[in-house]
């Protein structure tokens, strides 16, 4: 023992030694104390930094989201929606459109497996009319002009039975007639 104030350190496998059989705890033997042959403490530690750099850089999820530009003659569509998300969290979806000619019918379409497995909580602006056509939910807003801007949000959460993730399509329509479109794919961790 040193003097007061300086630590001492103990081997594990020599204080084992010096207890006798009879004086360890049940279901504690010498061999729990003196540590197992070829493990290495380090390890352990390895493994739980090589998981907080990989949540830190984004693997896990967290990112921001993925922005999806395309452009047409007649309108230019922006898809803002997570790329990695894990299970049951709520995310948010931003849909703007930008008018390049008049629109007479505003319809953003959303194909039908984008959503499954996902609870819809909230579309801001609600739409006039809702309807299925084509393997797509269709959300119709009106008419649109030249140069003005229309931005849809969604909210929604990912249902805990969806694995792996989900990919489908946002588009935009004049009516029934096709303007422009772009996939988004979203990737569900556990």
């Amino acid at each position: 023992m040193r003097g007061a104030g300086s630590l001492m350190v103990v081997d594990p496998a020599a204080l084992a030694a010096s207890v006798p059989d009879k004086d360890f705890p049940d279901g504690i033997a010498r061999r729990n104390i003196a540590g197992v042959k070829g493990f290495n403490p380090l390890l352990p530690l390895l493994l739980l930094a090589a998981l907080m750099i990989a949540g830190l850089v984004g693997l896990l999820g967290g990112k921001p989201d993925m922005v999806r530009r395309v452009n047409a003659d007649a309108a230019a569509l922006t898809v803002r929606a997570p790329g990695v998300i894990r299970n049951g969290m709520f995310f948010e979806t931003i849909v703007e459109v930008q008018a390049h000619r008049p629109v007479d019918d505003l319809v953003i379409a959303i194909s039908a497996p984008l959503w499954r497995q996902m609870t819809i909580n909230t579309m801001i602006p609600a739409a006039s009319e809702e309807s299925y056509s084509q393997g797509a939910q269709r959300f119709s807003f009106g008419k649109l002009e030249a140069g003005d801007s229309f931005r849809f949000k969604i909210d929604g959460q990912i249902n805990p039975s969806l694995f792996a993730g989900t990919r489908g399509e946002i588009a935009v329509l004049d009516g029934d007639r096709r303007i422009v479109g772009t996939p988004v794919t979203m990737k569900v961790l556990p």
